[in-house]
C-alpha cells in the first residue's frame, strides 16, 4: 500500500507529539487573542451605545460628564450628590425641552439598582433610539409603590406580576459582600412595593434594573427622617414631603427638534448655557461614549500589537521545532530519497507539515475565540445587563487565518531547505 504525503506528515507530527502540541497551542493562543480583539472592538462600542436612547443631555451633580454617564446610564454607582428640587424647577424652564425627566438612584433590590422616575420615563424616553419600551407582561407603574422589573433582573430573581418586595437603602451587595463585620443593610420594611410589569430585553444596562416612581422613593426616605425626628411616627404620605425630601440624582433631557429629526443646533447651545452653572454637570452621552472609546482604542492597538508579536513568535516556534527535528530525521529523509522521493517532494513534505501546524493552530484559535466570546457575552449580560454580540468580522477573520497559515508555511521554509539539501550517502552510513 502506497504511503501518502499526509501519512508521512502525520506520523512525523505524532512522533514529536509534545513539540507539535506546544506549537499548535502557541499559534492557537495568538489567533484567539487577535480574533477576540477584532470581535470585541465593534461589539463593545455597539453595546455601550445601547441604553443612552433618545436623550440629548444628561444632567447630574457628578464630578465629570463621563462619571455622570457611567452612573446614570450604566448604573456603575449611585451618584454621590443630589440635585435639589428647586434647581430642577429652574432647569426645566431653561430651554424648550421635548422631555426633561428627573430620576433618582440610590436604593437597590438584591444588589440590583433601583431607578425612580416619572411616568414619562416609559412614555417618552426610549432605551434605544427608535425602540420604545415594551413589556412581556404587565404595564408601566402608574402610582406610588408600583415597580417594573428589567428582563435580566426578572430572570435572575424570579420576580413575577403581583409579587411584593421591599427595597434596600444603598447598594448593599457592594458594601457588605464578604465582610462579616459590616453593618446590615437598611431595608425599607415599612413600605411594600408591588410588581406590575416585566420589561422585554433592551440589550442595555436597563435590563438589570428595577423602576419605580419618584413619590414612593421620596416617601420611604422621608419616613426614615421623620422617624428619627419623632420615633412614634406611624406612616408618611406625599403630603408630608418637603422640598428637601424631593431630591433627584439625574435628569434625562431631550431638546425640542423638528419632527423626525434627532439633531439640532440648539443641542450644543443649550448644553453650553447649562454648563455655566457650576452646581451641575451636563453630559452629552453619545459624545462621552465616543471619548471613552477613543481612549480604549489606544489600548486596543497595544493588545493587537501584542497579538501580532505572539503570532510571529509562534512562527519562530514552528521554525525551531522543525529545524531541531531535521537532525533526527536526516536518515528518514535519506531513506525516502532512496525509495524514489524527489528533492521537491521532500521540500513539499516539510512545508505541508509547517502549514498543517498553522491550520490546526488557526482552528484552535477560532474555536477558543468563538466559545470565549459567547461566554464573555453571557457574563456581561448576566452581571451588567449589557448585550454584546461578539460576531467575528468576515474579512479581518479571513485575513488573520490566511496570514497565519502563510506565516507558518514561511516558518517552515528554512527547515524545508535543510531537508532538500540532505545528502543521501552520508546519512545512510551504518550508525557506529
Amino acid at each position: 500500500m502506497a504511503i501518502t504525503d499526509l501519512t508521512i506528515v502525520r506520523r512525523s507530527m505524532t512522533v514529536r507529539l509534545f513539540s507539535t502540541v506546544t506549537t499548535i497551542l502557541m499559534v492557537g493562543v495568538a489567533v484567539a487573542l487577535m480574533l477576540t480583539l477584532l470581535a470585541l472592538k465593534d461589539a463593545t462600542r455597539n453595546a455601550f451605545s445601547r441604553g443612552t436612547g433618545n436623550m440629548h443631555l444628561l444632567v447630574s451633580a457628578d464630578s465629570s460628564p463621563l462619571v455622570s454617564v457611567l452612573n446614570g446610564v450604566f448604573y456603575a454607582n449611585p451618584p454621590a450628590r443630589p440635585i435639589e428640587w428647586a434647581k430642577y424647577g429652574q432647569l426645566v424652564r431653561a430651554a424648550p425641552w421635548e422631555f426633561f425627566i428627573p430620576t433618582q438612584l440610590g436604593d437597590s433590590y438584591l444588589g440590583s439598582p433601583v431607578l425612580a422616575s416619572t411616568t414619562e420615563f416609559f412614555s417618552k424616553f426610549e432605551p434605544n433610539a427608535g425602540e420604545p419600551w415594551s413589556f412581556v407582561d404587565g404595564r408601566a407603574f402608574e402610582k406610588p409603590f408600583e415597580v417594573v422589573v428589567g428582563s435580566t433582573l426578572a430572570g435572575t430573581s424570579g420576580l413575577k406580576l403581583g409579587d411584593t418586595i421591599y427595597l434596600t437603602h444603598g447598594i448593599a451587595s457592594s458594601r457588605q459582600m464578604g465582610n462579616p463585620d459590616a453593618a446590615k443593610p437598611h431595608v425599607h420594611t415599612d413600605f411594600a412595593y408591588t410588581v406590575v410589569g416585566i420589561l422585554a430585553p433592551t440589550g442595555s444596562a436597563h435590563d438589570r434594573a428595577l423602576f419605580t416612581d419618584l413619590d414612593s422613593t421620596w416617601i420611604i426616605h422621608a419616613h426614615d427622617r421623620r422617624k428619627r425626628e419623632a420615633p412614634d411616627t406611624v406612616t408618611t404620605t406625599v403630603e408630608d414631603l418637603t422640598d428637601a425630601d424631593r431630591k433627584i440624582t439625574g435628569i434625562l433631557a431631550r431638546v425640542a427638534t423638528r419632527p423626525g429629526s434627532d439633531v439640532s443646533s440648539a443641542i450644543p447651545a443649550t448644553a453650553y448655557r447649562l454648563r455655566a452653572d457650576p452646581t451641575i454637570t451636563v453630559a452629552m452621552p453619545k459624545t462621552e461614549i465616543d471619548r471613552l472609546f477613543a481612549i480604549v482604542s489606544n489600548i486596543d492597538k497595544v493588545f493587537i500589537a501584542m497579538a501580532v508579536v505572539v503570532i510571529f513568535s509562534s512562527g519562530i516556534s514552528i521554525t525551531l521545532a522543525l529545524y531541531n527535528s531535521m537532525e533526527q530525521r536526516r536518515r528518514q529523509i535519506a531513506v525516502l530519497r532512496v525509495l524514489g522521493s524527489s528533492r521537491a517532494r521532500i521540500l513539499r513534505l516539510v512545508l505541508v507539515e509547517s502549514a498543517l501546524l498553522g491550520v490546526l493552530g488557526c482552528a484552535l484559535g477560532l474555536t477558543v475565540s468563538l466559545v470565549g466570546g459567547q461566554a464573555g457575552a453571557s457574563v456581561l449580560k448576566a452581571q451588567l445587563g449589557i448585550f454584546l454580540d461578539p460576531m467575528l468580522p468576515s474579512t479581518p477573520t479571513v485575513l488573520v487565518l490566511g496570514g497565519t497559515t502563510l506565516l507558518a508555511m514561511l516558518a517552515g521554509l528554512i527547515p524545508a531547505i535543510m531537508a532538500y539539501r540532505t545528502p543521501v550517502a552520508k546519512n545512510l552510513k551504518p550508525i557506529a
